[in-house]
C-alpha cells in the first residue's frame, strides 16, 4: 500500500483506481492496468520486450472469470526513475 519511491504510486493505488494519470505520466507512456503494476514492481526491467508475466496473468483472470483490463504489458512505458533498464534475465 506504500509507494516504493516518492515519485511513483503504489500498486494498490493503481489497482484500486486511486491513481490519477497526469500529463507527465501520459507523456511517459504510462497508463493504468496490469502493465503499470509490472513497471512499478520491476522498475521497468520487464518493459523492454516480451513480458512473460502477461500469459500467467491472463490464465488466472480466465480461471477467476474476470476481464483482463487494459494495458496488460508495460512496453513503451518509461520507468518512474526515468532510466531505461536492460531486460531481466
Amino acid at each position: 500500500m506504500t509507494p516504493g519511491a516518492p515519485n511513483q504510486p503504489s500498486c494498490h493505488a493503481v489497482v484500486a483506481g486511486l491513481w490519477t494519470l497526469t500529463p507527465p505520466d501520459a507523456a511517459s507512456g504510462r497508463a493504468p492496468g496490469y502493465g503499470l503494476t509490472t513497471n512499478i514492481l520491476t522498475g521497468g526491467r520487464h518493459c523492454t520486450g516480451a513480458d512473460a508475466r502477461v500469459e500467467p496473468y491472463k490464465r488466472y483472470c480466465d480461471l477467476l472469470g474476470v476481464t483482463y483490463g487494459p494495458n496488460m504489458d508495460c512496453r513503451g512505458q518509461v520507468p518512474f526513475d526515468g532510466a531505461i533498464k536492460s531486460p531481466a534475465k
